[in-house]
């Protein structure tokens, strides 16, 4: 009896061993499966937290910006850049008038530009000649515009790309109401810190004459040097109505003159801005043009002066 039970006990020990085996087997399989998923949940929200974690504070972005910038300006070399600019009226589809300008940059802060070819009305010449003055006039007062926390207050706003390249967006807040410094966003390379693009409007009103002014530039590299390339300009000019102003530069040619250190430049033009009462030549020629496109009252007056009759 005992030699015949003996091989029925370990039988049934056998069969018991076997079952909690196979019982506790299938909740180790869902366990591992938990603790993968689990890991796989620890490690993306660690990478995640990684990622979240190398956008710099606002005052580290804004540091490393004055310093790209500081290297960029010590790159700058005299250079010519052929600019096109399209003036537009209340309808994009057509232009009323054309303008292609040489704006020549010698180091550190001296610009000067001419006027060399004009289609359509006259008017553009005066707009575009007065904003390539007032551009010459920014250049020299660089650290007056410089996106500097002595011009600026920035706020983190999110994280964007432009042309496929990641970018920090950055809210302006300007320390003082300056016709020269702007209330909008800009968008700064989250490698190189240097600007993507820009827009905004003017943190004060350029003049009685230009209202609801929105601007927006693009940078870009030219020979080594980052630039502005192109620009969009829209206002409300009180003679002229809507009024849409594009740029774009077409050609530069990088000279040898003798440059002097520590270049700087502006990142601002002020487009559609009358700065000063235009002349009544001037007034009787936007006059004039009103009078074919939007079908303008024959006589118009600006503030302080005697109405000028159109012919």
């Amino acid at each position: 009896m005992i030699a015949d039970g003996a091989p029925m006990a370990q039988y049934w020990r056998f069969k018991i061993r076997e079952a909690g085996r196979s019982f506790f087997y299938v909740p180790a399989r869902h366990q591992v499966a938990w603790l993968l998923f689990l890991y796989l949940i620890a490690a993306i929200a660690s990478a995640s937290a990684q990622t979240g974690g190398t956008i710099p504070n606002v005052e580290a972005i804004a540091a490393r910006m004055a310093h790209a910038r500081a290297e960029n300006r010590a790159r700058l070399r005299p250079y010519i850049v052929t600019r096109e600019y399209k003036l537009y009226g209340k309808e994009r589809q057509a232009i009323k008038s054309e303008v292609v300008a040489d704006v020549t940059f010698v180091p550190p802060d001296s610009k000067e530009y001419t006027i060399q070819e004009i289609k359509g009305s006259g008017l553009g010449k005066v707009i575009i000649g007065r904003m390539l003055a007032r551009e010459a006039e920014v250049t020299r007062e660089y650290g007056a515009t410089d996106f500097s926390p002595d011009n600026y207050d920035f706020r983190f706003v999110r994280e964007d790309e432009v042309h496929g390249q990641r970018c920090y967006v950055l809210e302006l807040l300007p320390t003082r109401k300056d016709k020269n410094l702007l209330r909008g966003n800009i968008w700064v390379d989250a490698n190189t810190y240097l600007l993507r693009r820009t827009e905004g409007e003017p943190a004060k009103a350029p003049s009685w004459w230009v209202r609801d002014v929105s601007v927006a530039f693009v940078y870009g590299d030219v020979g080594g040097m980052w630039l502005q390339t192109a620009s969009e300009a829209t206002a409300r000019v009180r003679i002229l109505g809507p009024c849409t102003m594009v740029s774009r530069d077409v050609k530069y040619k990088i000279t040898e003159l003798v440059a002097d250190a520590n270049s700087a430049q502006t990142d601002f033009l002020e487009p559609l801005a009358l700065i000063y009462p235009p002349t009544g030549d001037e007034l009787t020629e936007a006059a004039t043009w009103l009078k074919g496109v939007h079908g303008a009252p024959t006589k118009i007056s600006r503030p302080g002066d005697e109405r000028v009759a159109i012919p």
